[in-house]
């Protein structure tokens, strides 16, 4: 009954539509005579008109329902309408010229055949978007007048859409657009006129009473949307963003999910193009084991090898809960991918050897380290050392034994001229895995990078704490510096070094410019809603073993380009000695040093550029 209903109504409403089209028809005829004749229709001619239309009128109605020009719906009238519409006048135009000379009608001149049809597509399309405009202001006009006054940063295609959907919105009302470009200035996008620069948006704001303003710059460049993002927050404006180009791109979201700038916005990292193709023809199809993948790095790996079809992940992690929630994860978005999930500890040879054996991994990538600076500095050292030099010796050596391909360690830029425990531990595993590498079998890659936005124990998530608690918000020194990088770009590039290299290589990765740890605690107290002298800033000296500034390269090393722009690769020194190797072996198999300062001299002995901070 109802679908009757509906259909029955469908019906009507395409019939008055034809209707329409149908009387519009005959007024532009007898318009276009209206019009040849100045005004004034003499009658013969008058009488020519009245027999001629009824032959247009058989040509162009069956031209109209058969065009499709009754699928549409005024109350959304679109350029695809009007391009229909002129199709189907063009048609029935040519035909009616045809028929004229063919019939030999009397009375219809040839400029009546010409000014007709262009009529015609002036009264059919402006009626429909009449029509659009009236109820679009009907239904939300009042609407968007009694919004939320707003900006825009952006002046291209993605301005323009926005405005489109903002038009439908109760929320917002776009009092101005500001632009990068000057030539702009004073012009209109879909009504809202472009009023500056963006640069100007502090005045603007003031001027205008505004304060939200929302970023529409999906398609300019990381720099540019920084910069507009930038000059938002210093204005202390609440700033919103459209999604990236690429979501929009791969369909994934709409320009009209407007959501809150973030952190990540403001780092201004353009996206990392990958190899597809050699990555999946590298992990397709084979056994793929992550350490650490519990952590934030290591978790984010598995996500972005998943996508490459591997046969089985066999993901380790000491910590159950961490590798728990990582198996929740994938059970329930992605429950196709095959996982082992074993729960071991990377120093121990026997375990890691049962985990080889069962599962014969082709491609390792580990992950697992202790990296806390301040933790690892004091009564923690020998911990450190442990873990991250006799685990990756641990795993290195197993991976050899069982034939494995390739070996991707992941390491810190805190292990170039290291000042702290952690950085120096991180360098030896470095030396162990160069001193493993033979011209046959496994190969070993290294990948060194600084700190990832919102890492687990890194600034991001502590500040946030900070934030919520009402401060203040503690950095150690007003001038340190650190480079920063999303995950996810960090483990798609860790995944691409694996993919290039051939062993023995330290791959470096591109960290753009390093960023001011005390500015970055300012743009988070702004983003957050706060005044910057509402939560207070303290700087409280710098830790145990912290530099003001990190190094990506040691000294005796230089950088080489590789075919992907994000990323280099060093050319270290050579491989230690056979000695070396067993002196180390012996020391990392030794019970608990009494002393953290022993533990130092020692890490010191093997990693001359350490410099350590005895106790």
């Amino acid at each position: 009954m109802t679908l009757s209903l509906i259909d029955s109504s469908l019906i009507s409403r395409r019939l008055v539509a034809f209707t329409h089209d149908l009387v519009a028809l005959a007024l532009c005829w007898y318009g276009a005579y209206w019009l040849r004749f100045n005004l004034d229709l003499p009658e013969p001619f008058l009488t020519g008109a009245n027999r001629a239309l009824i032959i247009v009128l058989c040509i162009y109605a069956p031209v109209y329902w058969l065009s499709g020009l009754y699928r549409g719906i005024w109350r959304y009238a679109s350029l695809m309408d009007l391009r229909r519409i002129i199709l189907a006048v063009a048609l029935s135009a040519l035909i009616v010229t045809v028929a004229t000379f063919m019939l030999a009608l009397p009375l219809v001149p040839r400029s009546v055949l010409v000014l007709h049809p262009i009529l015609l597509i002036m009264a059919m399309g402006g009626s429909r978007f009449v029509y659009r405009g009236w109820r679009d202001q009907m239904l939300y006009g009042r609407m968007v007048v009694e919004g939320e006054p707003v900006l825009v940063l952006g002046s291209g295609d993605a301005a323009e859409r926005l405005l489109r959907e903002m038009a439908h919105s109760p929320d917002w009302s776009v009092v101005g657009l500001l632009s990068g470009e000057p030539a702009r200035i004073g012009h209109e996008l879909r009504g809202v006129k472009i009023l500056g620069l963006i640069d100007e948006l502090p005045k603007w704001s003031e001027q205008l009473s505004v304060s939200k303003a929302i970023v529409a710059m999906p398609e300019a460049s990381s720099v540019q949307r920084r910069h507009a993002m930038e000059v938002a927050v210093q204005a202390g404006l609440s700033v919103l963003t459209v999604p990236s180009l690429e979501d929009m791109l791969a369909g994934k979201v709409e320009i009209s999910q407007i959501r809150q700038v973030q952190l990540e916005d403001l780092l201004g990292r353009e996206p990392v193009q990958l190899d597809d193709r050699g990555l999946l023809a590298w992990l397709g199809d084979k056994v793929v084991l992550v350490t650490g993948a519990g952590g934030s790095i290591g978790s984010e790996l598995v996500r972005q090898i998943a996508q490459f079809k591997p046969r089985l992940l066999v993901l380790i992690d000491l910590s159950e809960f961490a590798l728990y929630q990582i198996e929740q994860e994938f059970l329930m978005h992605s429950p196709m991918v095959p996982m082992a999930c074993v729960v071991g500890d990377v120093k121990d040879a026997g375990f890691l050897d049962r985990v080889f054996a069962g599962y014969l991994p082709l491609v390792v990538f580990h992950a697992a380290a202790y990296k806390h600076v301040p933790l690892m500095e004091g009564e923690n050292a020998w911990q450190a050392v442990r873990n991250n030099v006799l685990g990756s010796k641990c795993l290195a050596e197993v991976s050899q034994r069982y034939g494995v391909e390739k070996v991707v360690l992941i390491s810190t830029d805190k292990a170039v001229n290291p000042t702290n425990v952690m950085g120096a531990t991180k360098r030896l595993a470095e030396r162990v895995l160069c001193g493993l590498q033979q011209q046959e079998g496994t190969r070993f890659i290294t990948v060194r990078f600084g700190n990832v936005l919102g890492s687990n124990g890194s600034v991001i998530p502590k500040f946030r704490e900070q934030i919520a608690r009402g401060g203040p918000v503690t950095v150690t020194h007003p001038d340190i510096i650190r480079y920063f990088m999303l995950i996810p770009e960090a483990a798609q590039l860790v995944m691409q070094a694996g993919l290039m290299g051939q062993g023995g290589e330290i791959f470096v990765l591109e960290m753009g410019e390093p960023i001011r740890i005390a500015d970055l605690a300012r743009d988070m107290i702004r983003l957050s809603g706060f005044p910057e002298d509402e939560i207070r800033i303290e700087f409280t000296g710098l830790r145990p073993g912290e530099k003001l500034f990190e190094e990506l390269l040691t000294d005796s090393e230089h950088t080489l380009p590789t075919p992907h722009p994000k990323l280099r690769v060093a050319q270290a020194e050579t491989a230690p000695e056979t000695e070396w190797q067993l002196s180390l072996a012996i020391w990392l198999n030794e019970p608990i040093p009494a002393t953290t300062n022993e533990v130092k001299l020692q890490l010191k002995k093997y990693v001359p550029e350490y410099s350590p901070q005895l106790q």
